[in-house]
This record gives structure tokens, C-alpha cells and sequence, in this order.
């Protein structure tokens, strides 16, 4: 096995940490900011980048669960509801990833993204003031698993940011969402790993790990304290600029 540049590896050990702060407090984000910087700045072929991230995603997603769990965080009516129309959408998206060229999909995925990012700069803006019961549930599961997959990260931002636009309550929404989200990630990365092989392990992927499995208890304790509607607008800010440069560069190199 090579051995591991400690210096290469920092960087990523802190975008994983924050990236699972962030993704813990909001129910989103954890695998946009990371896919965002995989093929973005280092280059990295989309499909590669979401099997990496997802690969990741299994660790940090089942501490969090759990940890949501502990605080009371889930709504295991919401969480069955999501749980199968999620994952049938995770293994199509990640199968027809696979299957396609890399210069094809980047441009697509990097849109993708930056449509993500405005996206949750209207749901900083536009914070819903009311809860009440959602009633379309299973095609956002469906929808936002296969999103999730093709594009290398959107569960959080498509599955959530409904829900919570239709009014369900933030706190076990967004325990709810990371929930399911572990056994999204685990059928995703099976698909990959058949598809890919383990070309997924890199140095950028244990750095990811690494920080998000660090932060993940801490999410569940923001997501009862922190106010998401200034971490949406950042987080919207940051994926919108760095998806319009990656297009940019894409299209004029």
C-alpha cells in the first residue's frame, strides 16, 4: 500500500469535518461540498468522485444516524417513507453514472451543483415559518437518491429543503434525512464498487473520512442549536462560485 502524504491528507481532513458540521446542523451539504472540491480543483472523473465521497459518506452518515438517534431527532414514520424510493433512486443514478464518460458527465454535474448551490441561497431567504405534515414524500426520495448519486451529492439539499418547504419540522426533518441517508450511501457505494472497483480509495477520500467521522457526533448537537438559515445562505454562496468557475474553466480550457 503507498504510504500517505500527512501534509496532502490535512487539507482534507478539514473540508471532511466541516463539510459534516455543516451537513449534521442542516441535513445537507456534506457530499456537494465534498464532490464540488473533488472535481472541481483536483479534477477528479465525476463518477470516481461520487463513489469516493459515498464510499465516505457510509461511515459519517451511520454516526450521525446514530447520533440523531440518541437525540431524538427522527421521525421513523418520515424515515420508512424515505427509506425505499431513496434507494431505488441511489442504485439507478450511480448505475448510469458508471456507464457514462467523464467528460460528458462533468459539465452536467458541475450544473448540477451550482443549480444546488442557488438553490439553497433561496432556502436561505425563504425559511419556512409554519410546520405542519408533509404530504409528497416518496418521489422526493426517489428523486433526491438518484440526484444524489449521479451528481455526487443532493440528498440533503433536494430531500430537506422540500420537506421543510412543505412545512415539516426542522429538527426531525433533518435527523430524518441523515438518517436514511446511511443506507442510501451503502447501496450507492455497493453499486459503485461493482462498477468501479476500489479505484475510489485516495488520498483525498481517507482525508474526507477522517473529518467527517471526527465531526459527525458534533452535527446532531448543532442542528438543535445553530440557525440554518445563515449556514444555507454560505453554503449556497460557496457551491454556486466554485460550480460557475469549474463550468468556466471546463468550457474555456
Amino acid at each position: 500500500m503507498p504510504e500517505i502524504d500527512l501534509a496532502a491528507l490535512l487539507p482534507f481532513i478539514l473540508v471532511g469535518f466541516a463539510a459534516q458540521i455543516i451537513d449534521g446542523a442542516l441535513g445537507m451539504a456534506f457530499g456537494v461540498i465534498s464532490s464540488t472540491l473533488l472535481v472541481s480543483v483536483l479534477g477528479v472523473p465525476p463518477a470516481t468522485a461520487s463513489a469516493g465521497v459515498h464510499l465516505v459518506e457510509c461511515f459519517t452518515t451511520g454516526v450521525s444516524g446514530i447520533s440523531h438517534a440518541i437525540h431524538k431527532n427522527v421521525n421513523w414514520r418520515l424515515f420508512f417513507r424515505l427509506l425505499i424510493p431513496g434507494v431505488i433512486g441511489g442504485v439507478t443514478g450511480a448505475y448510469l453514472l458508471v456507464t457514462l464518460d467523464a467528460s460528458v458527465t462533468r459539465p452536467f454535474v458541475m450544473t448540477y451543483l451550482a443549480a444546488i448551490g442557488l438553490y439553497l441561497l433561496w432556502r436561505g431567504f425563504h425559511y419556512p415559518p409554519h410546520h405542519r405534515e408533509p404530504r409528497i414524500v416518496e418521489p422526493l426520495g426517489l428523486a433526491g437518491g438518484f440526484l444524489d448519486a449521479a451528481g455526487g451529492g443532493g440528498w440533503g439539499p433536494v430531500v430537506t429543503s422540500n420537506l421543510l418547504v412543505q412545512g415539516a419540522q426542522p429538527r426531525t426533518t433533518i435527523g430524518t434525512v441523515n438518517s436514511v441517508e446511511f443506507f442510501l450511501t451503502l447501496s450507492i457505494s455497493v453499486t459503485f464498487i461493482v462498477g468501479l472497483g476500489f479505484a475510489a480509495f485516495t488520498t483525498a477520500v481517507v482525508g474526507l473520512l477522517i473529518g467527517g467521522v471526527l465531526a459527525a457526533p458534533f452535527g446532531a448537537i448543532m442542528a438543535k442549536r445553530v440557525q440554518p438559515k445563515i449556514l444555507l445562505v454560505l453554503v449556497g454562496i460557496v457551491l454556486t462560485l466554485t460550480s460557475l468557475y469549474s463550468i468556466y474553466r471546463y468550457f474555456v480550457a
